[in-house]
């Protein structure tokens, strides 16, 4: 099998070789053409129909360009050119494989049939055909496993390259890759300057994924990005309307999740299959998702707050009135992609700053004031039993008292 060369709208050109191309040619890889990156979020953005697949690509390209980065930057941290050619092997089977455990609409197929992404993962890479491609590329496939679900004995640079939590290719590319698809020019970041200014630190006696302080405008154009990709895609309502309904249409899918455990079953599914099998469904959430038919309204959204008690007025107001038609909506299941955590406690990006190793929220007052808790919500009701302008309304009136003012 030859080597490959394709061309990305994002990367250019994303080279890989004839071990490479036979792990993509695998069908675990393949099928992950036929899942959505953004989910249902082309029913808020048309543009947004690219696919996981072309993110594994993409991630694999921006990773490899941070990876070679580091060995000009940190050239201590490896021992040998040998040492560093196995590193770059793993974390490019890692970094493409990474994805391959998620199913139709991911999210929402995890809620309903109960089994992570992750756990999925691990038992793909169990397949013999899959372990036969991986160990061609002279790669240990439980190296590979380590790396994706972020294992505490994987290489903590390889680690954070592949599974995060905040200096991941898998983020980088996605950032950009669903800007550019959703056209929303905010999401971008200097990703040049960035893995430019990456790191291999010493922190503690152990090597950790790093910025070097002149690259910190960079990381905060980074964080921004995620902050505006999450504001204005990830968490947009009409994507989270029709979750929610994906949600119920799922389990009349698969009324008996068990059904799926099988791994050869769950590769059978995809985006498309779903679609499909849900196209005669006499049912109301089906005919949602078929004619982008609005079943829930918003009346009222709380973006990144610090108190929620303006958002639980509302609601009480709201329920008060309509009850079971009223929907509060949370994120919080999303909430560790946030900008550097969104806990005291969560790790965030160390900065070699003057000499010194400082937390990112050091280094950047920017940085530092998005970090921190904060709460994604929103509220919304049934269209067909509540007026939505007059629930929106109610909702208005409490912000304004609160001398909180909002944008509906």
């Amino acid at each position: 099998m030859k080597s490959k060369r394709i061309y990305d709208p994002i990367h250019g050109f994303i080279e890989l070789d004839a071990g490479e191309v036979r792990l993509l040619s695998s069908p675990a890889v393949q099928r992950l053409r036929r899942l959505r990156q953004l989910g249902l979020a082309y029913l808020a953005f048309p543009s947004a129909e690219h696919s996981r697949f072309s993110h594994a690509l993409g991630a694999l390209a921006i990773g490899s360009r941070a990876f070679d980065e580091l060995r000009v930057h940190s050239p201590g941290a490896f021992d040998s050119e040998r040492a560093f050619g196995a590193q770059r092997r793993l974390l490019r089977a890692g970094l493409l494989l990474h994805d391959i455990g998620h199913g139709p609409f991911s999210h929402a197929c995890e809620a309903v049939l109960g089994v992570r992404h992750e756990a999925r993962t691990e038992a793909m890479l169990a397949q013999l055909e899959m372990r036969d491609a991986i160990a061609a590329l002279d790669v240990d496939p439980a190296a590979v496993l380590g790396l994706i679900t972020g294992t505490a004995d994987a290489d903590p640079v390889l680690r954070e390259l592949v599974s995060g939590p905040n200096l991941d290719a898998d983020r980088m590319d996605y950032l950009l890759r669903d800007a550019y698809f959703t056209g929303v020019a905010g999401g971008t970041f200097d990703a040049a300057q960035l893995i430019g200014s990456l790191r291999i630190l010493d922190t503690g006696g152990r090597p950790q994924l790093g910025v070097d302080g002149r690259g910190v405008v960079a990381l905060e154009s980074f964080v921004l990005a995620r902050y505006m990709m999450f504001a204005s895609v990830y968490f947009h309502h009409t994507t989270r309307a029709f979750e929610r309904v994906l949600n119920d249409v799922l389990r009349l899918l698969w009324p008996e999740p068990r059904a799926l455990e099988g791994i050869d079953e769950f590769l059978a599914w995809d985006d498309f299959r779903v679609l499909d099998a849900i196209r005669d469904f006499d049912d109301e959430g089906a005919r949602a998702l078929r004619e982008r038919h609005t079943i829930y309204g918003l009346a009222a959204e709380f973006n990144a707050e610090r108190d929620l008690s303006v958002f639980e007025r509302c609601e009480r107001a709201l329920r008060e009135r309509w009850g079971d038609a009223v929907w509060s909506d949370s994120q919080e299941q999303l909430i560790h992609r946030l900008p550097l955590g969104t806990g005291d406690s969560a790790p965030t990006v160390r900065v070699r700053l003057m000499g010194r190793i400082v937390d990112a929220r050091v280094a950047s007052d920017l940085i530092a004031r998005l970090s921190g808790k904060a709460y994604w919500r929103k509220l919304f009701v049934r269209s067909d039993l509540v007026p939505v302008g007059q629930a929106r309304g109610i909702c208005a009136e409490i912000i304004a008292g609160s001398d909180q003012p909002r944008l509906f």
